[in-house]
């Protein structure tokens, strides 16, 4: 017959050019390769006296077959499942780089409005030897910068609207070393701040809302009023609006409003600061430092740092992230389960295989080896070719975004309606591995029912039905 057809050996079995190869890489473990070189290409002579006939016959069940029908077939469901498994890691890393990239956005622009860390005195006391409280914390290596602070809640009026505001009372050449928002300002805008001007910087969002520009006075109205025979009268002072500041978070941008330290202290009958603000080199390590600075100045100051601050934010976050994982998660176990079937029907079509090598000598762990090394390698190459990819789209969504954007006319993100107008993305290896490793620990686990299924076969009966 033809080369390449199927041919009907003593046993009366059909072998297809894949029992032939699987034949020779036998024989090739005990004979040198160059008693073969009629049955199977130079390269595989060469390299089956050093490999494990095991994972050569597993690498060539995996590859597409020389033959069509069935071996093409099965080869074909390979490298679906192979594909699956490269989606489903390139999604769950491209997935949690951009949440990773978006919670940095919004920390970033958060942190420009808070400082890193709050000194506070008890029962909201403040703080009469100021100066020498922020020496003792610049003692600390790890804090760059600190500046005193007043903050008290009061209500905004302009004619009949009335809004809710947190008074932030500030040293303006000091609050540019704690908090960079500030630095955005203009300078005419912060030398405008003086003692005793009583002039106010509002944020935009609030400033919109009560209709007033620069220039524009408005009243602000204090808590505790004073008894007079005719009631408690409100403590009322008229303010100018010397500035509006942005800074990108809404929650600051509608809400709050800065005043001179000194005019906020007289406005609020305070003798002293509230507090002091400080900067530390790592804002990621603020809650360690914080506990050092709570050992350092004892317990008569109350150390607060930005994550308690907004633990329910960065709870709700991590809770998203957790649940997106395992979402994504399932579509890469989808993928490894697709691997059941195939090596299930690599099985069914390889019977007379295994048959010829359980009676060439091959032990059922063998046989279970070689069906493990195949699911393996689908299982490998998928991860490697998910994460190559997921990476490269990752690092490069902020072309690949606008790219499409610019082809499909359209805008994901508009910038009139979403204060992050473009998608950012930050890959960290703390998602990236563990992302690898599930991706592989699925894979293997696929393997094994196959595998042991096809430890099982029982030569005889192969033979005979084929």
């Amino acid at each position: 017959m033809e080369k390449g057809s199927k041919r009907v050996d003593a046993t009366g079995v059909e072998n297809t050019e894949d029992t032939e190869d699987i034949n020779a890489i036998v024989c090739d473990a005990a004979h040198p390769p160059t008693l073969r070189d009629d049955t199977i290409g130079l390269d595989m002579q060469r390299t089956s006296s050093k490999l494990p006939y095991e994972l050569l016959i597993g690498w060539r069940y995996t590859r597409a077959g020389r033959a069509a029908g069935r071996n093409g077939f099965i080869s074909f469901i390979s490298g679906v499942s192979m594909l699956g498994i490269a989606l489903g890691v390139a999604a769950l890393i491209i997935v949690l780089s951009v949440m990773n990239g978006f919670q940095k956005e919004v920390r970033d622009r958060m942190l420009a409005v808070v400082s890193h860390i709050e000194l506070l005195a008890p029962g909201g006391e403040g703080f009469a030897d100021v100066n020498t409280l922020m020496a003792q914390a610049r003692q600390n290596t790890d804090v760059v910068a600190a500046a005193p602070f007043v903050a008290q809640q009061a209500l905004m009026a302009r004619g009949e609207d009335m809004r809710g505001a947190m008074v932030r009372g500030i040293e303006p050449e000091l609050e540019t070393q704690v908090t960079d928002f500030t630095l955005q300002m203009p300078p005419q805008v912060r030398a405008a701040l003086q003692p005793g001007s009583f002039n106010v910087v509002l944020g935009g969002e609030l400033a919109v809302s009560m209709g007033v520009r620069v220039g524009d006075h408005i009243t602000l109205v204090a808590p505790g009023g004073q008894v007079t025979p005719a009631g408690v009268m409100p403590r009322l002072k008229q303010l100018t609006v010397a500035g509006i500041f942005d800074s990108g978070h809404y929650e600051y941008d509608a809400s709050l409003a800065l005043l001179h330290i000194d005019d906020a202290q007289r406005i609020f009958r305070l003798e002293a600061p509230s507090g002091v603000r400080l900067k530390i080199k790592d804002s990621q390590q603020a809650r360690s430092v914080a506990a050092d600075l709570a050992a350092q100045l004892g317990s008569d100051v109350i150390v607060r740092d930005w994550t308690r601050q907004n633990r329910t934010w960065f709870a709700a976050v991590q809770v998203e992230k957790r649940m997106m994982f395992i979402i994504l998660t399932l579509i890469v176990a989808v993928a490894a389960f697709n691997l059941v079937t195939t090596l299930v029907m690599t099985v069914t079509d390889k019977r007379a295989d295994i048959a010829i090598l359980r009676t060439l000598g091959a032990s059922p762990k063998s046989i279970m080896a070689i069906f493990v090394v195949q699911g393996a390698t689908v299982g490998v190459l998928g991860t490697l070719a998910g994460l190559l990819l997921g990476l490269c789209v990752a690092f490069n969504i902020d072309v690949i975004v606008p790219a499409i954007e610019h082809l499909l006319g359209a805008s994901f993100l508009p910038r009139d309606i979403y204060l992050i107008s473009r998608m950012p993305s930050d890959p960290q290896a703390a998602d990236i591995w563990p992302i690898a490793i599930i991706s592989l620990v699925l894979a293997f686990l696929a393997t094994i029912y196959p595998s042991w299924r096809a430890s099982r076969v029982n030569p005889a009966q192969a033979l005979r039905y084929e």
